[in-house]
């Protein structure tokens, strides 16, 4: 029984040790892409109570023949079964909390960010599979754009106290809604234009760009942009997305006290909840509903061709259709520019989603393959001559701070001797 127990604990301490391993690569900008998968448990709206995805050591899922979850017996496929298995990162089943889930995908994106690197989380998956749950989340269970949020001022104030660096926040947040972008921060209800910049990539024209201080600055502009959001109840959702959400924060970092020549590292983190796939069979949807619908599935189409591009091994410089969809055009540094991305497909465990499901799992096994490329946002600038004398100034104050603080420590000791 005790060597059992030691075997045991051996087996997870070099499971755990593997794990890190992953995480230290990606930390290292060896491994730019994290693919996992959340599984929902199942709800009462699901037209089978009947489960039919299981999770093996946190990194397999398997989905399991409909027909024998459902005791059926059909006679064409006797000798043919349609369970599958696919191997991700991280698959993380309906026992794990919003925590477990930030922790082994996200958490380990901000440092990144606050020294200049780009970075993206977005869910993925059919209407209804919990993809605004995991990226927003509830009052009692924030999800990862909070928890995200927090520990990103946590790290940048203890990264300027300990090494002198100022940051300065600035927030977006917007909407693309049948293929037009429409600003969530703004009262004014106008599609704004999306414009290609040769240093920022893919920017939005006429975007309202908030300046923060806190994370509670930026959950109240998380709650208001979510109030303008475009959400109508369907029959396979009561409170179903009608567009994709994009949460940018831009981080500039910059020395305290700065010579003539000034460098400033820019790193954005691009928050996703995207729209969930729906047949209108399912939903049920008519007129506006059935628009929305068209538009949500052909913008997710676009994604879909643009990874399944991507994807391919071997396909360098093949050409990848970024611009068949606003959506593609948002995510085109995510998905194969400079960025670390990490991708959650979102499924449900019901048997009646059986191949809403597997298209989730064949997209996110794709891909994997992708190859990103990361390197850090550092922008040069040369201060006018007339800046001079602030700068002086700046660096007059830094020093007699920095006596100050060398003052108080010397009489502390002394006052210890």
């Amino acid at each position: 029984m005790a060597a059992a127990e030691a075997e045991e604990r051996i087996r997870e301490q070099s499971a755990h040790r593997a794990e890190m391993k992953e995480k230290q690569k990606f930390w290292a900008g060896q491994s730019n892409l994290i693919v996992a998968v959340r599984v929902r448990p199942l709800l009462k709206h699901d037209k089978s109570q009947k489960g039919a995805v299981r999770v093996l050591d946190q990194k397999m899922v398997v989905v399991l023949d409909p027909s024998k979850v459902k005791d059926e017996v059909d006679v064409l496929r006797q000798h043919r079964s349609r369970e599958k298995r696919y191997a991700f990162d991280h698959v993380f089943d309906a026992k794990d909390d919003q925590t477990v889930v930030y922790n082994n995908t996200t958490k380990f994106l901000i440092q990144g960010v606050l020294d200049g690197f780009n970075a993206t989380v977005f869910a993925y998956g059919q209407t209804g599979a919990g993809k605004t749950y995991t990226m927003i989340g509830a009052p009692s269970a924030p999800g990862i754009m909070v928890l995200t949020l927090q520990d990103l001022f946590q790290s940048s104030r203890a990264t300027s106290k300990s090494s002198g660096v100022k940051y300065k926040v600035t927030v977006s947040f917007l909407e693309v809604y049948n293929e037009n972008i429409r600003d969530l921060l703004s009262d004014v209800e106008e599609y704004l234009d999306l414009r290609e910049d040769p240093i920022r990539g893919p920017v939005v024209t006429g975007i309202t760009e908030v300046e923060v201080e806190s994370a509670t600055e930026i959950m109240d502009l998380l709650d208001r942009g979510n109030r303008n959001r475009s959400q109508h109840p369907t029959a396979a959702n009561e409170v179903s997305s009608r567009s994709h959400a994009v949460l940018q924060v831009l981080v500039e970092n910059r020395e305290r006290a700065e010579g003539t020549m000034a460098k400033i590292k820019i790193g954005k983190l691009s928050l996703v909840d995207l729209a969930g796939s729906e047949r209108a069979a399912d939903t049920k949807n008519r007129g506006a509903r059935l628009k929305e619908g068209a538009n949500i599935n052909r913008s997710l189409l676009a994604l879909g061709n643009c990874i399944n591009a991507l994807g391919e091994k071997g396909n360098k410089g093949a050409f990848v259709p970024y611009r068949d969809s606003k959506l593609t055009r948002l995510l085109k540094d995510s998905l194969g520019g400079n960025c670390r991305t990490v991708m959650i497909a979102n499924i449900s465990s019901s048997v009646g989603s059986f191949e809403e499901t597997l298209n989730t799992l064949k997209y996110a096994n794709r891909a994997k393959n992708i190859k990103t490329t990361v390197q850090r946002n550092v922008l040069s600038v040369d201060h006018h001559i007339s800046e001079y004398v602030t700068l002086i100034e700046n660096l007059r104050s830094e020093i007699n701070t920095l006596k100050t603080e060398l003052r108080d420590k010397k009489a502390g000791s002394g006052d210890a001797d």
